[in-house]
């Protein structure tokens, strides 16, 4: 991305996958050329979020199975927080854990009470290689922590246990973008 331009505006808006599309399963792989490809995918997967009404999207998210995510999430101060992170790992997480609303654009229109730390740090690069160490508190921090997640072959709809993880498969079951898996 060029230094000051508006992010996703030379991007193209990607498909969305789902629950169920393997791609959201397995932990992606490392980012190993920081070239011309991979500042195309930072832009679409910001044109993407923003198509969708995000404030974070994961590269497997529109089937991409690389260590990128891109955020434009306020924290609980209504700070704005814009940026992406490349080959991203979790330095800490601690603070209160707080149970709180989720949700996720592979899991379009349901949402879920998810436990979360409300303070994370993340360390990875930017799209030029560049290290970054990326700070967030409260739904920031929730934000961080759920993108990350993703690239580890993880929904939040797994970390949900109990009444609230059957009531949601159940809302999964009846939603209409909702594919079953067939035994093999």
């Amino acid at each position: 991305m060029r230094n000051g331009s508006i992010p996703g505006a030379r991007g193209r808006v990607r498909p969305l996958t789902v629950l169920g599309d393997p791609v959201l399963q397995a932990p992606c792989k490392d980012v190993t050329d920081f070239g011309p490809e991979l500042a195309t995918l930072v832009e679409d997967l910001f044109a993407t979020m923003y198509a969708a009404r995000g404030v974070g999207l994961a590269a497997n998210q529109i089937g991409e199975p690389l260590r990128v995510f891109v955020y434009d999430c306020p924290d609980d101060e209504d700070v704005r927080h814009l940026g992406h992170v490349v080959n991203p790992r979790v330095v800490e997480t601690d603070g209160v854990v707080l149970r709180g609303p989720e949700g996720c654009l592979s899991l379009p229109g349901l949402e879920a009470g998810t436990e979360r730390y409300d303070h994370a740090v993340i360390e990875g690069f930017t799209v030029t290689g560049e290290p970054v160490t990326i700070h967030g508190t409260g739904f920031f921090a929730r934000c961080l922590q759920h993108e990350y997640d993703h690239l580890e072959g993880r929904l939040y709809a797994d970390r949900v246990t109990g009444w609230r993880h059957r009531r949601l498969m159940r809302q999964v079951a009846r939603a209409s973008w909702h594919r079953p898996t067939l035994p093999t």
